[in-house]
């Protein structure tokens, strides 16, 4: 630290050297004045409500991206890669969609209204340049249980065939067949657009309350663990069509265990036709995907093994009539064109409300993630209250087409990313080839067996399922995140599907709190050739003061953790002041009764005056066996303190209080200004010893500061040999 003084001229000045045990002093700079309530709300209003044509125009664009990105489209260097991957992806979609619909318990040709829909909905909406949203395997499970637990419940009897416009009906009377309402495909399709638009609300409700941030507190091991869970759940349920079997969809918790006991009881139905059909797609879509994933690097775009499995699969199914001759179940019929739209079923928003909650969470955190994964890695940024709005949308206005809920799905995002996707417009070519096939090419799906469709499915949950095998990485790099990822994968499996989001972000918010209570003490020594402090049981070589500790905590102080700061900070130090205070009393108390006696004799063994001075002794103010000097002083270094609650404030007042009474003095230092603005709102600076008013309102922004300034305290009438 220097000072500058000026010489007699004043044309120049020269450096002085500050006196060396002058703490550093930082002036902080005003704060502005907090605002009452009433101007904060007014001053937010008057924000959001006022109106200028600028304004608009801002808020128009931002809300709609595709003004922004459509009028600077660079035609030339742009459209040949979004035909490509919109082509691309287009074509995947196709047995995607109609496979996916077996697992949201919907016919085929919602599938392909809700991939159509929400590719037009995105690319107006969307602020992620690369993601494609559609159908997504674990919104189709969580779909799927509310449609049929909601089919059971209107009275519909279990049923596990698919696309087959059976007759069951809803009937408003009982025992009055002749009161039809609904079939049993309209309802369930009721049902999953009721889900899908309560979904949707949800959505774009927490977009207006700009609460896109919570999505950071889904961790990654969170959502994988908790996609690998669903995906076995998935995996369970696509094992009855590949057998062909017909079995219903058990409801409530354990739905693992449940589905592989009916698979097992009803072993003997297997359809040998589905059986060898699946078992030949299986062979071949396996090792062509492993092709696929091998080779991506060197393949312009993935070759689509599926859609020519499907066809394949369709034209040996219609020559070889395993429908009539075997028993082979199909997809049915398929409509073309649209059917009119229709509103949300009112009366069932109460029964789906927190299921839809649950699935607009699922949905929106995959959506975020992996836009802002893709817009990281191409360098560019998306809003993630924009996102909630377009996925919100995505499902609003789909639903009133009879569409269910959707999100970004990863397998497409890559697809689409590395076949030369620039811009939204590949989600257009991708709605233009499934229009083309709503209105031309579905019907010839009929003899499409509901096998073949599971493989599909069975076969795209491989990256789910590989986590398994990363699980010994995740463990060697952190034992955390594996535990969050085991515990929320097992719940979803094992338990139930939503009950594994909900525990796994419990178990990590438990895990956080954790790591607060697991904070240490520390004490520090400083290094031989500068004043910088570490740890000295992680490095060699460290020095400390003669009379002064230096301890440091990594942890913010709070209710939770207060009374473990102190109990490791006494730990640390070897001198708990409590105990200390409380054998300095019982000690008094105990010389006083003997000053009392009128007579002490004069034959004192021994063993007892030596016992006394013992006990004596015990009152001497030592740091422990780790060393033989005298604690005069502690100082806590609080750059690892985030902040302080009242009870943090308190604690660290009881700690100088208690330290003081022994004679020892505690001083904070390098402490950040949330940390600073707690204590002197709790009254740490305000109390006084001696009638020094000072002394208690030293703030130190350096512990070698704070250390000097200990040490002239310890030392009498300016003697300093004994400072190290």
């Amino acid at each position: 630290e220097l000072k500058l003084n000026m010489l007699d001229g004043g044309d120049c000045c020269t450096a002085v050297e500050a006196d060396p045990h002058q703490p550093l002093i930082l002036e902080r700079a005003e704060k502005e004045p907090e605002k009452k309530w009433h101007t904060v709300v007014s001053d937010r209003v008057k924000k959001h409500c006022s109106c200028s044509p600028e304004k608009a125009k801002s808020k128009i664009l931002s809300f709609f991206p595709i003004l922004q990105w459509l009028p600077r489209y660079k035609l030339k260097d742009w459209i040949l890669g979004d035909i490509m991957s919109g082509l691309i992806v287009g074509i995947l979609l196709v047995p995607q969609s109609i496979a996916y619909s077996l697992l949201a318990s919907q016919d085929p040709i919602y599938g392909l209204y809700t991939s159509f829909f929400s590719s037009i909905i995105y690319a107006i909406l969307g602020s992620s340049r690369h993601i494609s949203v559609g159908i997504f395997g674990v919104l189709c499970l969580l779909v799927g249980q509310v449609v049929d637990r909601e089919l059971i419940l209107a009275g519909y009897l279990p049923e596990s065939s698919f696309g087959s416009n059976n007759s069951d009906a809803l009937l408003a009377g009982q025992g009055n067949s002749s009161n039809v309402e609904c079939d049993r495909s309209c309802y369930a399709i009721t049902v999953g657009a009721t889900v899908t638009f309560t979904a949707g609300i949800y959505q774009v409700l927490m977009g207006l309350f700009q609460v896109g941030f919570v999505s950071v507190y889904l961790s990654d091991s969170l959502l994988s663990g908790f996609a690998t869970g669903a995906s076995l759940t998935i995996l369970t349920s696509q094992i009855k069509y590949l057998l062909g079997l017909k079995i219903p969809r058990p409801q409530g918790w354990f739905t693992l265990f449940k589905t592989w006991y009916s698979l097992f009881t009803n072993m003997a139905k297997t359809n040998i036709c589905d059986l060898i059909t699946s078992l030949v797609c299986l062979a071949v879509l396996i090792p062509a995907k492993e092709l696929n994933d091998r080779f991506k690097s060197k393949l312009k775009a993935p070759i689509p093994f599926e859609l020519f499995v499907v066809i394949i699969a369709t034209l040996a199914s219609h020559f070889g009539h395993f429908n009539s001759e075997y028993g082979s179940g199909v997809a049915g019929d398929i409509p073309t064109g649209f059917l009119p739209p229709q509103l949300p079923a009112w009366t069932l928003i109460p029964n789906v409300a927190v299921d839809a909650f649950s699935i607009a969470i699922v949905g929106f955190a995959i959506t975020v993630s992996l836009s802002e994964m893709f817009a990281k890695k191409h360098g560019y940024t998306v809003d993630a209250n924009q996102e909630m709005y377009a996925i919100g949308f995505c499902n609003i206005l789909p639903s009133f087409f009879r569409c269910f809920t959707t999100s970004a799905a990863l397998t497409k995002t890559l697809v689409k990313e590395s076949t030369g996707c620039q811009t939204q417009m590949s989600g257009l070519v991708t709605a233009v080839i499934l229009l083309l096939v709503l209105l031309v090419i579905a019907p010839l799906f009929y003899s499409l067996q509901r096998c073949v469709l599971a493989v599909i499915i069975v076969v795209n949950l491989r990256g789910a399922l590989r986590k398994f095998r990363d699980f010994p990485r995740m463990w060697r790099i952190n034992k955390i995140d594996a535990l969050i990822w085991l515990i929320t994968m097992a719940t979803s499996a094992l338990v139930n599907t939503e009950l594994g989001l909900l525990v796994g972000v419990l178990v990590s918010a438990f895990f956080v709190l954790g790591r607060t209570q697991q904070a240490q003490v520390l004490e520090l020594g400083h290094a031989a050739s500068r004043e910088h402090y570490e740890n000295v049981s992680s490095y060699r070589g460290l020095q400390t003061h003669f009379g002064v500790a230096v301890f440091r905590y990594g942890a913010p102080i709070y209710y939770a953790n207060q009374s473990l700061f102190k109990k490791s900070l006494y730990k640390c130090a070897n001198l708990n002041p409590v105990k200390e205070k409380a054998q300095r009393l019982k000690f008094e108390k105990n010389k006083n009764q003997e000053d009392t006696e009128e007579e002490i004799p004069k034959g004192m063994s021994e063993d007892k005056q030596n016992k006394e001075s013992e006990t004596s002794s015990s009152v001497t103010l030592m740091l422990g066996e780790k060393s033989s000097r005298s604690v005069r002083s502690l100082v806590i270094d609080c750059s690892g303190i985030l902040f302080l609650d009242t009870a943090g404030v308190n604690a660290l007042k009881e700690v100088r209080k208690d330290y003081r009474e022994l004679a020892v003095e505690v001083v904070l230092a390098q402490c950040n200004t949330s940390v600073l603005d707690s204590l002197e709102r709790g009254g740490y600076y305000d109390s006084k010893k001696d009638g020094e008013v000072g002394k208690n309102n030293m703030i130190f922004y350096t512990i070698a500061d704070a250390v000097s300034y200990v040490q002239n305290l310890n030392v009498p009438n300016g003697d300093c040999d004994n400072k190290s």
